[in-house]
């Protein structure tokens, strides 16, 4: 297989892996953003994989489904406002709870919907990829980026209204300022615990949705392997990213690369030359590199793990 053939496959894979990923990374950053630090990534987008998987066998809508992905994450991520926010708990630990309590949660009410089973029925309706009129038709570059799903489109409008909502109106400088300086922003007027409910929220909307587009692209069903990683793969897409929505553009698109090396290696005859294990380990250990070359050199907010106690109303 030619050169450019195999980077057209990575690539237009890589879109698609990457996809989910910027979902999460924007929800990541808008909490971050408010100063509440989600580790909850993982759970979020399993809870939105198995709404969307489930509302979607009900009603046969891939739009429907994407809807319930990005509820359950809403109501998932208020468990972790209310610990964060309210009870000031430790916000780690609250994440990671969240992990746990979707993981568990979704195989539970999986195997009581689908008689025992630990994964649903295969969807019959997904969202179907789209051509972009004759943009398609271009060499390489046409099935590279005009053949695929609706998503990745919407992702980067997503990507844009994110990074207008952020930098260019008052709602994004008041998130903001919570993030930074919550005592300064609280002596202005904001209300600082609505504003960091208000970046959960929204972390949990966007991570749901990421989770659900992993069901209705990627899998077409549920199980308790739909989501292995991808949360805290987005995770390090927020820190690499600097926590800037198109800085979170490009490391999602860096790391859905990864993945998409990984799924296409034996089509693509790595895997004879390199072991199977290694290849699959590829997505982690670079993840783990990106965190230990970057999390030193970037600069989150300030306030972000810190718990508002003085002038909280």
């Amino acid at each position: 297989m030619e050169l450019l053939s195999i980077l057209t496959t990575i690539i237009h894979n890589g879109v698609i892996y990457a996809t989910p990923l910027i979902f999460a990374a924007l929800g990541g950053v808008f909490s971050e953003k408010s100063g509440v630090v989600n580790i909850g990534l993982e759970g979020l987008m399993i809870i939105g994989a198995f709404a969307s998987a489930v509302v979607t066998l009900w009603t046969d809508s891939p739009l429907l489904g994407l809807a319930a992905g990005a509820l359950a994450g809403v109501l998932l991520s208020i468990l972790h406002a209310v610990a964060s926010v309210t009870f000031r708990a430790h916000q780690v630990v609250n994440g990671m709870a969240i992990n746990f309590l979707a993981l568990g949660l979704s195989i539970y009410l999986t195997k009581q919907l689908f008689n025992g089973s630990a994964q649903t029925t295969t969807l019959k309706t997904l969202i179907p990829k789209w051509d972009i009129l004759w943009l398609s038709e271009i060499p390489y570059l046409g099935p590279m980026l005009f053949k695929t799903y609706p998503t990745s489109y919407l992702s980067v409008l997503v990507v844009i209204l994110c990074g207008y909502l952020l930098f260019k109106t008052s709602f994004g400088l008041r998130l903001r300022a919570v993030g930074e300086h919550p005592a300064a922003a609280d002596t202005m007027g904001i209300h600082v615990g609505r504003m960091r409910y208000t970046g959960v929220l929204i972390s949990g909307a966007l991570a749901g949705l990421g989770g659900a587009i992993i069901t209705l692209t990627t899998t077409s069903n549920f199980s308790y392997s739909t989501i292995s990683g991808q949360g805290y793969i987005a995770l390090a897409a927020v820190i690499f990213g600097k926590w800037n929505p198109f800085g979170v553009l490009g490391a999602s698109l860096f790391f859905g690369c990864v993945q998409a090396l990984n799924s296409s290696a034996q089509v693509l005859g790595f895997s004879a030359y390199i072991p199977t294990a290694f290849i699959q380990m590829l997505p982690y250990v670079l993840t783990i590199i990106v965190l230990a070359g970057f999390v030193g050199k970037a600069e989150g907010p300030k306030a972000a793990g810190e718990p508002y106690i003085k002038g909280s109303r």
